[in-house]
């Protein structure tokens, strides 16, 4: 691993097994990603790319699915080796994940000022009031107006660009060293999808965060990725 990687996968093989069969969804993917770096990681539907996002977190389905075989390792350290509870503080405040569909992704009965005091909490030694205070903040730099009014709301009462504004403060709330966006922009139309893309390439250089910004659209990535790795789609039962 050279001295700057931040995160190395090698050799990484993924399935779902059902009682019918089992679909190889990832079989072999290597690929780097250094301090500050942006690859875009780019293939059809269907190619593995939100699995192998799942994977990096150990977040794959427990009934279905399984990793086969590679590495995944992050400052030298295999995660595929670590127990969950040395997972969960991986997650978040060093290695964060923004999901494609913000409606599913944030709690229905949770306010949004809870859903990102969570994590602030989870992983910085802030009391209730500095991790309030800290989501104000969060809010205000992705662009959300009223943050005090925000905090108290609903992820129903705000609008999906909003809602996906609100992953990115998630994602960022505790400045992990890699970001991972899966899909960022599906679920939104073409001004908002630009304005987002614009806000997590601002957010990434300043933090000077890794970002892994999985997608189908080569646009995007040609605007925002220092690399490409590609995933094809070979279905495989």
């Amino acid at each position: 691993m050279e001295e700057n990687t931040l995160l190395e996968v090698k050799d990484l093989r993924v399935v779902y097994k059902t009682d019918e069969a089992t679909v190889h969804a990832v079989n072999g993917i290597s690929f780097t990603l250094g301090e500050r770096e942006t690859i875009g990681l780019v293939g059809e539907t269907g190619a593995g790319k939100t699995t192998t996002a799942l994977t990096l977190l150990r977040l794959l389905p427990e009934r279905t699915g399984r990793v086969l075989g590679g590495e995944i390792r992050f400052r030298g350290e295999n995660l595929l080796e670590k127990t969950i509870p040395e997972m969960r503080h991986v997650r978040g405040a060093e290695i964060s994940i923004i999901f494609q569909d913000p409606m599913t992704s944030l709690n229905p009965v949770y306010t949004i000022g809870n859903q990102i005091m969570e994590a602030i909490l989870l992983h910085t030694d802030k009391n209730r009031k500095q991790a309030k205070e800290r989501a104000r903040e969060l809010l205000t730099l992705v662009g959300i107006n009223e943050p005090d009014k925000r905090l108290k709301q609903y992820p129903h009462e705000l609008s999906g660009g909003m809602r996906q504004r609100v992953l990115i403060a998630m994602a960022f709330a505790c400045e992990p060293e890699v970001i991972i966006a899966d899909e960022p922009t599906t679920a939104l139309d073409v001004t908002i999808q630009a304005q987002i893309l614009e806000l997590l390439s601002k957010m990434q250089k300043e933090k000077q965060t890794a970002l892994l910004l999985i997608t189908h659209d080569l646009s995007v990535v040609r605007s925002m990725a220092d690399r490409i790795a590609v995933m094809l789609s070979l279905i495989h039962i």
